[in-house]
């Protein structure tokens, strides 16, 4: 019985403020012998229920998008424009802020060959980085923290409600946690660990010792960054975000963080809905981006924003029923700051879906590359690395 270790606690979305000192930063908490890309840290949003991508990074100057989103289409006048013909939703209008410091990058077309509309299936498609016909017992980041972090006491950690098979690895411990509020009800024993001549009993011990050891890091490393934070929005995301940002700030030295936000099958009503959701996104993202900007840590972390599949091109009324390929959106980590990949071709369509340009797993391979100096092929991800994005 070998598997990964996760810890559940139950949910509240309540914590208090803590100052900042205006004289200090975060990046004082990182160690010198960290500096390099050692410090590099990865946090991922995902976007489930299929963000509708074409009403998020929109394609205004083609009049084929009017046309086949005569209800649910955003008017022009109020699209906050960037170049070439794109502008975001209004709701994004710090996601145009980012844009025009150069700290987002938008990576069009995104997705993989003979896509599933499914949302489990292809949740399951771009956790683990299969193709469309493979399943995977393990998921992507997994994998890659069992061949460089699998000693580490916590490489990943998880600020959600359930568990993220992204994050399943097959030595790699890490941890999910809803309700950073309960860490008091959990530490590890003072006097250690204790074995006994069962091997059974012995290794639900290890596990559960390997938990309580995690709890305690993340307790310090709250400690550690409790003067170290900036105000942020009201809503359950960007509380996911601050917790993880305490983290980074906290130096817990975890390599990978994991959240969601649920809300994106817009199958009716989309216009209030997706109004809804991408401010929500986009008051929690701006409060993140702020505060690691003020800390001077911007640039060894990078959030990655993404959701299982966009939406078709044309509208079913009110909505729009599950697509295929889809914006993808990379924040900090001294990316170049580039729009990457052509506008979204509305002729073009495969059965009135977008076709995909750019798979996730280039995305994925230049990440490992470009901020662990790993190559993806050792996970079995075979695809070539951006070279327009770092």
């Amino acid at each position: 019985m070998n598997r990964r270790k996760f810890l559940q606690l139950t949910a509240t979305t309540t914590g208090g403020m803590l100052l900042f000192p205006s004289f200090l930063t975060a990046k004082n908490l990182w160690l010198p012998e960290n500096a390099s890309s050692s410090e590099n840290v990865l946090v991922f949003i995902q976007l489930n229920g299929g963000n509708d991508g074409l009403n998020t990074f929109i394609p205004f100057e083609n009049p084929l998008y009017f046309e086949n989103r005569p209800t649910i289409g955003i008017e022009k006048s109020k699209i906050l424009v960037t170049k070439n013909g794109m502008g975001f939703h209004p709701a994004l209008k710090d996601f145009d802020t980012i844009l025009q410091e150069g700290n987002l990058s938008i990576i069009q077309n995104v997705g993989y060959p003979n896509p599933n509309r499914s949302h489990f299936r292809s949740q399951e498609i771009w956790q683990t980085a299969s193709d469309s016909n493979q399943f995977l017992d393990y998921g992507w980041l997994g994998r890659f923290l069992d061949i460089n972090y699998k000693d580490h006491l916590l490489p990943s950690l998880n600020v959600d409600a359930i568990d993220s098979l992204a994050l399943k690895a097959h030595q790699a411990n890490g941890i999910t946690i809803k309700d950073f509020n309960k860490l008091k009800n959990y530490s590890a024993s003072s006097n250690g660990l204790q074995l006994s001549d069962n091997p059974q009993l012995d290794f639900v011990r290890k596990l559960q010792y390997a938990s309580l050891e995690g709890m305690s890091e993340i307790e310090k490393a709250l400690q550690n960054s409790q003067n170290y934070s900036d105000t942020y929005a009201t809503n359950p995301l960007s509380k996911n975000l601050e917790w993880i940002a305490k983290l980074i700030k906290g130096n817990l030295n975890s390599k990978v963080y994991y959240t969601s936000l649920n809300g994106f099958d817009t199958h009716n009503n989309q216009l209030a809905t997706h109004q809804k959701q991408l401010t929500i996104l986009n008051d929690a993202v701006y409060s993140f981006y702020k505060d690691l900007k003020n800390n001077n840590i911007l640039g060894n972390v990078t959030l990655v924003v993404f959701s299982e599949f966009g939406r078709r091109v044309k509208e079913n009324g009110s909505g729009t029923d599950h697509g295929t390929a889809a914006p993808l959106f990379i924040i900090g980590g001294n990316n170049k700051g580039q729009i990457i990949g052509k506008n979204p071709d509305l002729v073009n369509l495969d059965k009135g879906d977008l076709r995909y340009e750019i798979d996730f797993r280039s995305v994925y391979a230049t990440l490992l590359q470009q901020k662990f100096n790993f190559d993806a092929r050792l996970i079995n991800i075979k695809k070539d690395v951006l070279s327009d994005l770092f």
